[in-house]
């Protein structure tokens, strides 16, 4: 075996990975970011208009921004925290979006950017409740051809599944806000069961006298009905 030419191999492969698979997945990261940048426009517009038909005080709307990577809207009583992952992904070998045509004949359309969308109670975040529960209620993915797809609850998990014909615009975006933040308005919170929380000890009742801190979250104790499924 020739070792010197054995390494130029390897060496090669290597050379070839960092500037495919390395390369692209800045290009991705880099794109999200500016995708991010274009979302925290968005939903600011988007507050702004709901707010000329809304002359209700008690009912909040407002825009918090988190960072490069994070921004918060508050609406009524739900707040939603879009998050980009610093990281990009692939879907696995066995998901059936590899089925795709478009995918089949370039992988490095499988790569994504995520951003994430949670929704918490607006006093969960506010009063900094820790142990508060949150759900995911969407993820957006991104790629290098600045394709999309959603997968989430609602509106979120049906409208945008088309990902080689998908075009990310403002309007595409002020639809994918208009969904986390219908689904959140419309998903009620529920009280846990009974059988949960009949025991309390002396040291929650003392939590609970002095600053409400139960762990409260929208679904405590129950599940979506899609929560164990695959959603695309």
């Amino acid at each position: 075996m020739d070792l010197k030419k054995d390494q130029e191999v390897r060496r090669a492969k290597l050379v070839d990975l960092l500037i495919n698979k390395a390369a692209l997945k800045q290009d991705i990261a880099e794109y999200s970011e500016k995708v991010l940048k274009r979302f925290k426009a968005v939903v600011q517009h988007e507050l702004s208009a709901l707010g000329r038909h809304i002359d209700d005080s008690r009912i909040r709307m407002k825009y918090k921004n988190n960072g490069k990577h994070e921004f918060r809207v508050y609406i009524g009583s739900d707040a939603l925290i879009f998050q980009l992952h610093t990281n990009i992904f692939r879907f696995p070998d066995e998901h059936a979006i590899w089925e795709s045509k478009y995918l089949m004949e370039n992988g490095a359309n499988g790569y994504f950017a995520t951003i994430n969308i949670y929704n918490f109670l607006a006093e969960s975040v506010e009063q900094g409740r820790l142990n508060d529960a949150g759900y995911l209620i969407g993820r957006i993915f991104l790629n290098h051809e600045e394709h999309f797809i959603v997968e989430g609850k609602g509106q979120l998990g049906s409208l945008f599944r088309d990902l080689e014909n998908s075009e990310l615009t403002d309007d595409v975006i002020s639809q994918v806000i208009h969904a986390g933040l219908s689904f959140a308005v419309e998903f009620d919170l529920i009280t846990p069961p009974y059988d949960l929380i009949q025991e309390v000890s002396l040291m929650q009742i003392n939590a609970i006298s002095s600053d409400l801190q139960v762990a409260t979250g929208k679904r405590l104790g129950f599940k979506f009905k899609a929560e164990d499924k695959e959603i695309i």
